[in-house]
């Protein structure tokens, strides 16, 4: 499919979880690669809901505790080397010290985001990995949440998050068409095509691109 610039349509589905590392790095190397592409396509990023840990605390815990009780003690502070090296490569320092915890409430946020523009969902998924990963922010945290939004042009987050039931069903009906039959995240589905999974470097996002912009799936 041709848009009116004559560039190919490429529809971009993602699976992400807010509080998962390899979506943060995932989305960056997604952009990185639409950057590169973008004069030849035209792209459209819809982002879908998954949770890591759907009994996650609502009010939070420390990330360094959260991941050695999950990992272990040696285990974890592993993860959170090689953690540090990636985002590091990406130009980013990974933060440790916040708070991790129950991540539905960004995701009600970002499915409310796309009902006013899926350039406003892209904008505010960025904001809050940002957030979360690199500034130490709680994205349970409503203020925090309230803050991406405005940043972003997001009208009518407060009325939405004043209400904790007020989106769930939107995002429970997405979690089951998009993310029901994945094991982990983040997740792509290119054109309804070309599948791939975990934090892929910005060269088999493109090399994905081709293919489906070729019909050579």
């Amino acid at each position: 499919m041709a848009t009116s610039h004559g560039k190919k349509f490429i529809q971009i589905d993602v699976s992400i979880d807010t509080v998962c590392p390899w979506c943060f790095v995932g989305r960056h190397n997604l952009q990185k690669a639409m950057d590169t592409s973008k004069e030849k396509y035209d792209f459209e990023v819809r982002y879908h809901p998954f949770f890591l840990n759907t009994s996650a605390p609502k009010e939070g815990v420390k990330k360094s505790v959260y991941w050695k009780q999950k990992f272990g003690a040696k285990n974890s502070e592993h993860m959170e080397s090689r953690m540090g090296q990636i985002f590091r490569s990406l130009g980013y320092e990974y933060d440790l010290n916040g708070l991790t915890g129950n991540s539905l409430d960004s995701h009600r946020l970002i499915q409310f985001a796309g009902k006013q523009g899926y350039d406003k969902q892209n904008l505010v998924v960025k904001e809050l990995l940002i957030n979360y990963f690199i500034e130490g922010k709680y994205i349970g945290d409503k203020q925090v949440l309230l803050d991406a939004a405005a940043k972003v042009g997001i009208e009518g987050a407060s009325e939405l998050l004043d209400d904790p039931m007020k989106g769930v069903k939107e995002v429970d009906d997405d979690l089951r068409k998009y993310s029901a039959n994945i094991s982990g995240v983040p997740y792509f589905v290119i054109n309804g095509e070309r599948h791939l999974s975990g934090g892929q470097p910005p060269e088999a996002f493109q090399v994905a691109f081709e293919s489906v912009a070729s019909g050579a799936i």
